[in-house]
């Protein structure tokens, strides 16, 4: 199979696999707090992916550890709380619509920091894609007045370490082989989300032992190994294959997944949210939307 055809097939994958992380994250702070569930995911993914892979990290040369240090940061750590904190005041389906800003914000990021140029479609995807997501915060703010909003900015500046990720992983990372990457992220993350664990009270016995803990616990399991261990290979695999923004448009089909999810347990969702939603991705439409005309940096 061609390449070109193995990215679609990553894509669909991501979607649904990425789609589904937002309800599990919603039920594992049942049992645990946002600190615990961000630590506990990345250990476990950590677990995982050296079990699988730990001989991969051979292949990356010393000079390229720098990269894969601020890449593992960027890309994994710090996201994996922001999440969990924006999840106890706002519903995940709106966590996920805000997620779709990644390939708007790649752009940005790449154009500004990157010396990336941008087409006209770019620049305007951009415009409709912040518009809409000003729009879903204000609307899910007036619908919603018992959440707190500003937590929406959560889920937003994860976004920005994404766009951010997806360039470094680009530019300095792309020889590198995608499990490689992934595995010696974790090794790098594996420590410092273990003590994070520790002091936040997680290894309690009284606490282990209660069955929503268990639960929940049994939920962040599945997201490590299969939303962030196995996703994070296929995400740095579809990275390499195509371009930032053609592998953060993993964006358009997540929100699909994440809102089905969402309306089955019991979220409430307005036609000005799903209208905000709808702007986002015509933004992220036109973001991807190629065409010869350039503006020039």
């Amino acid at each position: 199979m061609q390449q070109s055809h193995y990215k679609w097939l990553y894509l669909i994958a991501l979607s649904l696999v990425w789609g589904s992380s937002f309800i599990l994250i919603k039920k594992g702070l049942v049992g645990l707090t946002a600190m615990q569930l961000g630590a506990l995911r990345t250990v476990l993914a950590s677990i995982f992916l050296l079990i699988i892979g730990f001989n991969s990290i051979k292949k990356i040369k010393k000079e390229q550890w720098k990269w894969i240090t601020v890449s593992a940061l960027l890309g994994s750590f710090f996201p994996a709380f922001f999440f969990a904190f924006a999840e106890l005041e706002i519903d995940s389906a709106i966590v996920s619509i805000l997620n779709s800003t990644v390939p708007i914000l790649s752009i940005i990021i790449g154009f500004l920091i990157f010396s990336v140029q941008s087409t006209k479609n770019q620049v305007i995807g951009v415009f409709v894609g912040l518009l809409g997501s000003i729009f879903l915060i204000g609307s899910g703010a007036t619908l919603n007045t018992d959440q707190n909003y500003w937590y929406a900015l959560l889920p937003l500046a994860a976004t920005t370490m994404y766009a951010f990720n997806v360039h470094i992983i680009k530019r300095h990372l792309q020889e590198i082989p995608a499990l490689s990457i992934t595995v010696g992220c974790f090794t790098i993350l594996f420590f410092p989300a273990l003590l994070v664990l520790y002091f936040s009270d997680f290894f309690q016995t009284e606490l282990l032992q209660q069955e929503e803990v268990q639960i929940s616990i049994g939920y962040i399991a599945i997201l490590s190994v299969v939303g962030t261990g196995i996703a994070k290979i296929l995400f740095n695999r579809l990275v390499q294959l195509s371009n930032p923004v053609f592998s953060t448009s993993v964006t358009y089909l997540i929100p699909v997944v994440a809102l089905t999810w969402g309306i089955l347990d019991g979220e409430t969702f307005s036609l000005w949210q799903a209208l905000s939603g709808i702007v986002i991705l015509i933004g992220v439409y036109f973001a991807n939307k190629k065409r010869k005309v350039k503006v020039n940096s």
